[in-house]
């Protein structure tokens, strides 16, 4: 399979006037296409640092990132914004689905920030929204969905624009058992049948056992 992501020996370190803390500490982490793997640990152990540093969201303090063969570890915001924008799809806890807009809606938002064309992002946003089993619901706001339904509009939105990578943040966190584990049904085929590239972050024993493959972060190490 060929690589992905190679972070090498990173570290995170926060600073304030009085203090100084480092989140990750000479961390080394592989992803290869198509795998789905779990990234793991309690409160503080880094795994969000990691997820932020691989999803552009943060940079590293030292060490290098490598995406897709290329050092991104120096380049500009603007220029880890376009990778980012192009190249990662996020799902959250709180699926952070804008209130004014509608399912479809939504979903279209990463490529009205590409400029693509309204009618061309559309049917785009609705064949996605068809993969997850929420294309009856293109036109319901978020406050008209169950937690459940509005999770599979933020992974329809996820999708959308073909990215390398889905990292999702506590996915299954804000649902029910039988919800979350729909949504991790729902990750699976989108792995085993797309060989769709996932990261999901977790502290979920049962949700990090569905994937690949685990990585244990503790103190900003991996363990």
């Amino acid at each position: 399979m060929s690589s992905l992501v190679d972070i090498k020996n990173v570290t995170k370190i926060y600073r304030t006037v009085a203090s100084e803390f480092h989140a990750l500490k000479g961390v080394d982490f592989h992803l290869a296409k198509g795998e789905m793997v779990a990234i793991v640990g309690t409160s503080g152990s880094g795994k969000s640092t990691l997820m932020n540093i691989i999803g552009f969201l943060d940079r590293c303090t030292t060490g290098k990132y490598l995406f897709t063969n290329q050092d991104v570890s120096n380049l500009q915001e603007k220029e880890l914004a376009q990778i980012r924008n192009k190249k990662i799809g996020f799902v959250f806890q709180s699926f952070f689905l804008l209130p004014r807009l509608n399912a479809m809606q939504n979903v279209m938002l990463p490529l009205f920030y590409r400029g693509t064309d309204s009618d061309v992002a559309k049917q785009k946003s609705l064949n996605m929204l068809v993969k997850v089993g929420m294309e009856k619901f293109a036109h319901h706001k978020p406050n008209q969905l169950s937690g459940g339904q509005q999770q599979r509009v933020a992974i329809a939105r996820a999708l959308v624009g073909d990215p390398e990578i889905i990292l999702a943040d506590e996915p299954t966190g804000a649902l029910d058992s039988k919800t979350g584990q729909d949504v991790m049904n729902l990750f699976a085929e989108l792995n085993r049948d797309e060989r769709r590239t996932i990261i999901i972050v977790t502290h979920n024993h049962e949700v990090s056992q569905q994937c690949q493959r685990i990585v244990c972060l503790k103190d900003g190490k991996i363990c």
